[in-house]
């Protein structure tokens, strides 16, 4: 799996990035994994034709010591269709600076 992660979280890191995660996306039926939305003006071509399969959006699991941004673009209404897969240039850029936003605005110093 293609992931951004962010190593070596202290506690308090944790407890920010949880508490961020809980307020800013939506959380999965594992306590771990939420999900995020893409925006649909960076959708692919695919991905707006399939409107069934909306939204779309990337998973972050999180855990005492890490935090990873998985790459993989997927439909929270299908599990295998054409419209899934890993994220195109602006997506990526998008759950990059998605992570780095959000460590910047909790103060988080890695």
């Amino acid at each position: 799996m293609k992931q951004y992660v962010i190593d070596q979280l202290r506690d308090s890191d944790y407890d920010k990035i949880l508490e961020y995660l809980q307020k800013n996306s939506d959380v999965s039926e594992f306590g771990d994994v939420f999900w995020v939305k893409i925006p649909s003006d960076l959708y692919t071509q695919v991905q707006r034709e399939h409107e069934k399969c909306r939204p779309f959006c990337f998973a972050v699991n999180i855990s005492p010591d890490q935090a990873s941004f998985e790459m993989l673009v997927r439909s929270r209404q299908v599990l295998r269709c054409n419209c899934i897969g890993y994220a195109d240039e602006r997506q990526r850029d998008y759950i990059i600076n998605y992570a780095d936003r959000m460590l910047d605005e909790l103060k988080i110093k890695i």
